[in-house]
Parts: structure tokens; C-alpha cells; sequence
């Protein structure tokens, strides 16, 4: 059976017996490479978005910027799709939410709560955004399931967690005062050495791709543009694939949402991709040449 593209919950709403809250500007625990000397580090960038298949003409609703500020910035912003319900483009707010933060990249250690601030579309988006001091000190900053993984020898090394107040209800940041601010986002530093590669992505990634695949995709594909391409590409094949026992249908069934009783007594799961908007960001780690 396929898991159905459904809208993703707005705020607010009824917090379930299962509501699971972050520590306010939460700071976890992160690995870091052996120190050594080293000099300026900086990205290598590639990017890819494919919209939802029913949203392709306008976009979709996601939406990133990459800045060559300091050591690199990449950034990824995902509408919640359910302000649709209510006549409200989802786009609009996280497009001008991105517009914001590239405008005020400068503004490193609050970003995050100013470009909010300066955002007056109505809706709500969750955001990941991370920035690469050159001495190669990673900072990332995650408000609902955006993510990022950190691979490093043909392993992953770190990854960002999901922020849900419960299944497909992720936090946002709002229009609304109900919603998440910077200060509910989880706050990470990693230290990155050079040959690194960054891999971020909207749930559209994350839904449809196993860390294993992500890991396969990059050691066989050694430049940024094409191997954010063919992640992209992978998540969006195995989003119509409805015999895909995805990311997403496992932590649906985990979460109790499964075929009826009487398909699981034929030995049925609820199995499949999830439709939606895809983005890809992947950033190798390379050291800057110094004039």
C-alpha cells in the first residue's frame, strides 16, 4: 500500500499523550575530527530541488540560498503544506524567510532569529541552516525535520534529529504566535576537516533515503552538482515507488499507522515513498586556497 502525500499539520493544535518537546535552544553533544593545523576551509557546493510532481509549475514550496560568507552558508526552508487548506500559499514564507537570512548572512549569531523577525508572509516553515567558520568549526541551527548528515571516510559521523510534536507534525517557525521561534531551535558545533562532505536536505530527502544510499551516492560521485543531483533524484524515484519500504512508511508503522488488520493477517504493510517537495544540498569541504 503507498503512503499517501498528505498535508503536514499546522500550529495549533491539540498537543497528544505523546508530545515531545525540546529544551529550549537545546546544544547537543557533537563529534569532532583529531585537531590539526590547518588553514582556511570553505564549501564546494551543489545544489537540486524537485518540486512535489503536482506542484512543479509553481516551485513547490521549499526553498534554500548558499552564501560564500566566511567559510559558507547553506540554508534550507520547507513550507508546511497545510496553510493550503486555508487559502494561504505555503510558499510564500519560507521563500521570503531565505531572502531574509541571505540578506542578513552577516548577522551569524542571530540569523536565524532576524530573518524570522523580518519575515511578514503568513505560514510557517520548518528550517535547517548551517554555517562554516573558516577555522572549520561548523554551526548549525535546526528548527523541525530539515536535516544534515556529516560523512566522513565513506561514514556518517553526524546527523541532525527531527524536532515533532508528534507524527508529521514537525516544528515551525510561524507567521503565528502558537508557532517555534530561534529560540526552540536545536544548536549544534562540529568540527569539520578537510574532505568532509556535508549533505542537507529537506524531509523530501530524508522520507525517501536511507543514510546507507546517501553514503553509496557520494563515494561513487566525487563532484558537489552531481551528487546532489543524483540524491535528488533517488529520493524522487523512490517517492512513486509504492513496494518502497521507505524511511517514511517505517516510522509510520513505529507510530501505528499501518494497512488494515485484515491486509497484515495476509502478510501486508503499509510500504511506499512520500511525495513531496525534494531539495539537496551537498557541500564538500575543501581547503581555500589564501592569496
Amino acid at each position: 500500500m503507498a503512503i499517501l502525500s498528505l498535508p503536514r499539520s499546522l500550529l495549533p493544535l491539540p498537543p497528544p499523550p505523546r508530545l515531545r518537546r525540546s529544551p529550549a535552544r537545546r546544544r547537543r553533544s557533537c563529534p569532532s575530527a583529531t585537531p590539526q593545523i590547518r588553514s582556511e576551509l570553505s564549501f564546494s557546493v551543489g545544489t537540486h530541488l524537485i518540486p512535489h510532481p503536482k506542484k512543479a509549475e509553481t516551485g513547490g514550496e521549499d526553498a534554500f540560498f548558499v552564501s560564500s560568507f566566511n567559510g559558507g552558508v547553506l540554508a534550507i526552508a520547507d513550507g508546511v503544506s497545510g496553510w493550503a487548506e486555508q487559502n494561504v500559499n505555503p510558499a510564500l514564507f519560507p521563500r521570503e524567510l531565505m531572502a531574509n537570512a541571505s540578506d542578513l548572512v552577516m548577522d551569524e549569531e542571530i540569523l536565524l532569529k532576524k530573518a524570522h523577525a523580518a519575515t511578514s508572509s503568513i505560514g510557517s516553515a520548518t528550517v535547517i541552516i548551517a554555517m562554516l567558520e573558516k577555522s572549520g568549526t561548523l554551526k548549525i541551527a535546526n528548527v523541525g525535520d530539515c536535516g544534515l548528515r556529516i560523512l566522513r571516510k565513506g561514514q556518517v559521523v553526524f546527523s541532525t534529529a527531527p524536532q515533532e510534536h508528534f507524527f508529521d507534525c514537525p516544528y515551525q517557525l510561524s507567521s503565528e504566535l502558537i508557532g517555534q521561534t530561534y529560540r526552540d531551535a536545536t544548536l549544534c558545533s562540529v568540527e569539520l576537516t578537510e574532505g568532509d562532505t556535508i549533505v542537507m536536505g529537506s524531509d523530501g530527502l530524508f522520507d525517501n533515503v536511507f543514510d546507507h544510499e546517501i553514503v553509496s551516492v557520494i563515494s561513487k560521485i566525487q563532484n558537489a552538482v552531481e551528487a546532489a543531483k543524483a540524491l535528488a533524484e533517488l529520493a524522487s524515484n523512490h517517492s512513486v515507488d509504492t513496494t518502497f519500504d521507505s524511511p517514511y512508511a517505517l516510522e509510520a508503522r513505529n507510530m501505528g499507522f499501518d494497512v488494515p488488520w485484515w491486509q497484515r493477517i495476509l502478510g501486508k504493510k503499509l510500504t511506499g515513498g512520500k511525495l513531496d517537495d525534494i531539495t539537496v544540498i551537498v557541500g564538500q569541504v575543501i581547503r581555500a586556497s589564501i592569496d
